[in-house]
């Protein structure tokens, strides 16, 4: 075992670890938290595989920018953080259906895959990467900027106090 092997397993395991504490978590703040860690995982499993562009996109895009603007919308809002017990449900529905999609999903992968070798693209460059988001997936591009624009407008319009209104 080689030791990108391991830092591969290691940075596997906390990204699992900290998604896990993310679903389970009762505080939205530490869920915030706990992705951060998660999706600085999976920036460092890209340096370990060698892609410090998809990397750095990773760390920019999903923890500079949407990791970012979920904690500024919560608490621009001013939701309550912690545990509400008007909106505690029993967790097994969710486990269960969690539980059996991750098993499909396994069972799909293992069968699609089996021990078959898989044929690796020529690498990319910037240049490439350039001219397909701004090629063929400009449109995509453009509709997530518009959604995390409206998204954060969303929040602050339900955050301004209307005199009169009632909270």
């Amino acid at each position: 075992m080689t030791t990108a092997d391991v830092l591969m397993l290691a940075l596997g395991a906390v990204a699992v670890g900290a998604g896990a504490l993310v679903v389970t978590t009762r505080h939205l703040v530490r869920a915030g938290l706990y992705l951060v860690v998660s999706l600085g995982a999976v920036a460092g499993i890209f340096l370990v595989l060698t892609a410090e562009l998809v990397a750095w996109v990773q760390l920019l895009i999903y923890v500079g920018a949407v990791v970012v603007l979920l904690l500024f919308a919560v608490m621009l809002t001013r939701a309550p953080i912690g545990a509400a017990d008007d909106l505690d449900r029993p967790g097994w529905p969710a486990t269960l259906v969690g539980g059996g999609t991750g098993l499909g999903l396994a069972v799909l992968l293992v069968d699609a895959y089996r021990w078959s070798t898989v044929e690796l693209p020529e690498p990319g460059t910037a240049e490439r990467l350039g001219t397909e988001i701004f090629g063929s997936w400009v449109l995509p591009f453009e509709v997530l900027s518009v959604l995390l624009l409206s998204a954060l407008v969303g929040a602050i319009a339900v955050s301004v106090r209307i005199p009169g209104r009632r909270r």
